[in-house]
């Protein structure tokens, strides 16, 4: 089953996730838009990250100098972001998209990431991280998803553990709880490859 992460807010670690799973069950990776450092981009970090044979890394659709929100980039490099021009890359193997930023991030002036979730019609993951204000993002972003009839296959949690944040998002969107990953002190393909070898992903 092919699907899109997306994460409550920005920094939240949805690459780490994307790796994760690349990992575990060697999907291919597509992210749709970069924004900015891109000599360090997203799929070169899954590129670093990901030592399964069978991940292969798509090219971005929009690929944007700048390092800002998406749509204040392409702005300033004069493109405009359209979500028809997001094509899911053709692959026989099962594929994964991580979305730029939140779930109500702009990408263009009326394109969020929301809509460009709902245009590629792929079931969600939502990545959340511990943080002083959390529960608001992962509660809103749930929201945001289901108001568009958004299939959300289950939560996973990134970075250090709070077990009474988990506990109440859990409680208030019923999200299955698919896995939850620590803070790595190294983040690199061998600790990637070591949790994922011992990580049960049921999508």
């Amino acid at each position: 089953m092919s699907v899109i992460i997306a994460g409550i807010h920005t920094g939240v670690g949805k690459t780490i996730c994307s790796a994760v799973i690349c990992q575990a069950l060697g999907y291919d990776y597509f992210k749709p838009v970069q924004a900015g450092d891109l000599d360090n981009s997203d799929s070169i970090a899954i590129k670093k990250l990901v030592t399964n044979p069978r991940c292969v890394i798509h090219p971005e659709s929009y690929r944007l100098q700048i390092p800002a929100s998406p749509h204040y980039a392409a702005e300033q490099e004069g493109i405009t972001i359209e979500k028809e021009k997001i094509v899911l890359p053709q692959t026989h193997n099962n594929l994964l998209v991580e979305t730029a930023g939140g779930v109500m991030s702009p990408l263009a002036k009326n394109l969020l990431n929301l809509d460009l979730i709902e245009h590629l019609a792929l079931p969600v993951i939502l990545v959340s991280n511990n943080y002083l204000g959390s529960i608001n993002h992962s509660l809103l972003s749930f929201l945001a998803l289901q108001s568009r009839n958004i299939d959300i296959r289950g939560i996973v949690f990134s970075g250090e553990k709070n077990s009474a944040s988990e506990s109440f998002i859990l409680e208030h969107t019923q999200l299955p709880l698919l896995f939850s990953i620590p803070q790595f002190e190294d983040l690199n393909s061998q600790a990637i490859a070591r949790f994922a070898q011992n990580l049960s992903i049921d999508l």
